[in-house]
């Protein structure tokens, strides 16, 4: 990757990553450390790993206001589930109308971002075994959160730049980092390997976690703080990675060992989870605090009132929207300006509006939800409804589930074969809009997207076009003579 002699440690920040068995720090930055610095105390390694989760709220990974929100906002926006709207200041129309380019300084970015979180999370585990002998519960916990990041950053960067998702495939994936060192000049591995060193982290990952006794480890199953990667996290995490590699069976147990620990929220709670008021049904969330306000600002921009891409007509039409917990709790008709009295009104996905109940003085500070029980049904009737037969009837006993969950009054249905599959396909974009899959979803679907609100141009992306696979930056190219650039660019 691109050469950066010195790295950053922000040593205690943002709350984000559980740096004890009791809870997360919530300190303010103090000072940046030399990456050349080598840790001999585990005090320095927890800071690290608290450096490490800060990295996630880079603006080109789940970012704030001013960057991509590569994996909050963005996959909406390059699919068919958000349109550019009139308020828009054209900052991410490179994105949504698929013209990026290799030297697109916000593509840049999002690779830039997200390999930081590898780097950190490699700089927390160099070293940290010389002092296992002496508090291996810590070490392990430090080592099974570092390397489960680590998995998660690669199999993000994967999701944008991989050639294919498919378990076996040969195509190019990418280059895996598994060390921190700043002359480095990694070969880019294919899909099949890229998986396999994935795959390995978060195994690894779990094994340190369960091996040690959980008030140590701070499993959290009961608590209200989701904050931190635990074996459910990685479970999660796990059963998303399989969904995408095609890997089905693997897809149904990883899911279903989530979906026993973290029930369903009822329609009472669930609105109560985008204002931060339930931990109910959140597996792993991103914690985000007063200075890194207004996620997913690249689509609903809460403290100024801006929607610069609001939900497409037949998105909306989708839902039950009388009946639909979700359709109250994801959108909402706003008056325009920052005061919010000017007419006319708009509807505007309101999921990362603010924490408190009330819309009177919005702060655009809320936690991302990148884990729910909500995905884990619908990555299991999804893999069951693939794997055919007599699996069938258990994908649609998720899909009836789920949506008797969300919707008042639902009346369960009976569907097979595509019909089934179509009406998961339609439950994931109902349930997880603006979480930052639709896109992804669309690309291992191997899908064409259509859009039909407001578009004129830009306006159909076909399953052969290049722009699948975002290119890789002309940054990295120059600086490393084995990466190897994606198709057509």
């Amino acid at each position: 990757m691109k050469r950066i002699i010195k790295y950053g440690l922000i040593l205690s920040m943002l709350a984000t990553g559980m740096v004890s068995c009791k809870k997360a720090l919530d300190l303010n930055p103090s000072h940046s450390a030399d990456g050349e610095v080598i840790f001999n105390r585990i005090e320095d390694y927890e800071f690290a790993l608290t450096g490490t989760y800060a990295r996630l709220l880079q603006n080109s990974y789940y970012g704030s206001t001013n960057g991509a929100n590569a994996f909050v906002g963005l996959p909406d926006m390059m699919s068919d589930n958000l349109f550019e709207s009139s308020e828009s200041l054209a900052n991410y129309q490179n994105f949504s109308r698929w013209n990026y380019v290799a030297d697109d300084p916000l593509v840049n970015d999002i690779w830039l971002d997200v390999y930081r979180v590898v780097q950190q999370a490699n700089l927390t585990l160099r070293g940290i075994d010389k002092l296992a002998a002496g508090n291996p519960g810590a070490v392990n916990r430090i080592k099974a959160q570092a390397l489960a990041l680590r998995a998660l950053a690669h199999f993000d960067l994967l999701r944008y730049f991989g050639e294919q998702y498919d378990r076996n495939s040969t195509a190019r994936g990418l280059a895996y980092v598994d060390q921190f060192d700043i002359e480095q000049k990694p070969a880019r591995l294919n899909v099949k390997q890229t998986y396999d060193r994935i795959e390995a982290d978060f195994k690894a990952a779990k094994t340190l976690m369960l091996s040690m006794d959980k008030s140590i480890q701070g499993n959290g199953t009961s608590g209200t703080d989701r904050s931190y990667i635990d074996d459910m996290v990685v479970n999660g995490f796990l059963a998303r990675m399989y969904l995408y590699a095609n890997s089905l069976d693997s897809a149904v147990k990883y899911s279903t060992l989530v979906i026993n620990a973290r029930p369903l929220a009822s329609r009472t709670v669930f609105p109560n989870i985008w204002l931060d008021a339930s931990t109910s049904e959140v597996i792993w969330s991103v914690k985000f605090e007063a200075f890194n306000t207004d996620i997913g600002a690249n689509i609903f921009y809460s403290v100024g009132n801006r929607a610069s891409y609001r939900p497409t007509t037949n998105l909306l039409a989708l839902y039950d929207q009388v009946n639909d917990v979700r359709y109250t709790s994801y959108y909402r008709n706003l008056l325009r300006g920052a005061a919010r009295t000017t007419s006319p009104a708009r509807l505007v996905m309101i999921k990362y509006d603010a924490r408190q109940s009330t819309l009177l003085k919005p702060d655009g500070i809320v936690n991302f939800k990148a884990l729910r029980t909500g995905e884990m049904y619908l990555i299991r009737a999804e893999a069951y409804a693939r794997l055919g037969g007599a699996n069938e009837a258990s994908g649609l006993a998720d899909l009836n589930a789920l949506r008797t969950a969300r919707i008042n009054g639902y009346v369960p249905v009976v569907l097979t074969g595509s019909p089934l599959l179509q009406a998961i396909d339609i439950e994931r974009r109902k349930e997880l809009a603006g979480e930052g899959h639709r896109f992804f979803d669309s690309k291992r679907g191997n899908r064409t997207i259509n859009r039909t609100t407001n578009c004129t141009s830009f306006c159909t992306l076909v399953s052969s076009a290049r722009e699948w696979a975002m290119p890789v930056p002309q940054s990295e190219i120059l600086a490393n003579p084995n990466a190897e650039q994606n198709d057509g660019y």
